[in-house]
């Protein structure tokens, strides 16, 4: 699986309340979250990003609240992936519960700059800065992982069944 976009970037600590504010809270909507995705540090962000754009950003992103909202709204806006040096371990299990990619890299994190284009091969775990020709290695997603990514999430992946066989409810590896 492979996706590229163009580049949001985002520094250290960005929170849940910054990635869907509070006030926003009131629906599950996923689209209306969408339109408020990032408002609070980047008013432009909802009316800028087209779907296939990657989101890189720095230490401890999506910590704070343990709610779902803030993956699904950047999942709804059309980021394909996020790229970060380190990810709230709550916020890491939720994208990948609703499946949204997520890549743990600090030296992509760190070089990559906003409005940069990006590829990631997520079978190879190769992070390339179409921009600058700049390439990062990160640990692959194992193939349960990506199809549940491609299932759309994890209830998905598990109404469908695992496609190696295993049953519905049986644990994953």
């Amino acid at each position: 699986m492979t996706r590229s976009g163009k580049v949001f970037k985002y520094g250290d600590n960005v929170d849940t309340d910054v990635i869907i504010p509070a006030r926003y809270l009131n629906t599950s909507d996923a689209q209306e979250l969408a339109a408020h995705c990032m408002e609070d540090i980047d008013p432009s962000f909802a009316a800028s990003v087209q779907r296939g754009d990657i989101l890189v950003a720095g230490r401890n992103f999506g910590c704070g609240s343990s709610r779902e909202h803030a993956p699904l709204a950047l999942k709804a806006s059309g980021v394909a992936c996020v790229v970060a040096a380190t990810f709230a371990r709550i916020f890491y299990r939720n994208a990948l519960n609703i499946g949204l990619p997520i890549l743990e890299c600090p030296a992509a994190a760190e070089a990559i700059e906003a409005g940069h284009r990006v590829t990631i091969d997520f079978d190879a775990g190769v992070i390339e800065d179409d921009t600058t020709g700049a390439r990062f290695r990160t640990e692959p997603f194992p193939p349960f992982m990506q199809a549940l990514i491609a299932a759309g999430g994890l209830a998905a992946y598990l109404r469908q069944g695992a496609p190696d066989g295993q049953k519905k409810g049986e644990n994953v590896p």
